[in-house]
């Protein structure tokens, strides 16, 4: 008596498993990405993308980098710029 509710044990285990298995292995494939976690990965690209062209900018428009005066008439003049022979 004990050998056939033991068996009947092991048997109902087994196709237990034999049930659940597939069923376990096709939710664990088709679970998709968590929304909220793609979402909030493409905010921080963005944020570096943006912080990185906000610097680019800052770094080109340093006024300390750009000549204080420029003269594109230069070469133009002569050697001499008295008031008199004007």
């Amino acid at each position: 008596m004990w050998v056939t509710a033991m068996a009947r044990y092991i048997v109902a285990i087994v196709m237990l498993a034999v049930v659940a298995g597939p069923t376990l292995a096709q939710e664990r494939k088709a679970a998709p990405a968590n929304p909220l976690a793609v979402e909030d990965k493409q905010k921080i690209k963005d944020a570096e993308a943006i912080d990185k062209q906000y610097k680019s900018t800052l770094r080109s428009t340093d006024p300390a980098a750009t000549p204080v005066h420029v003269d594109p008439w230069q070469n133009m003049r002569g050697t001499d710029d008295s008031k008199a022979k004007r």
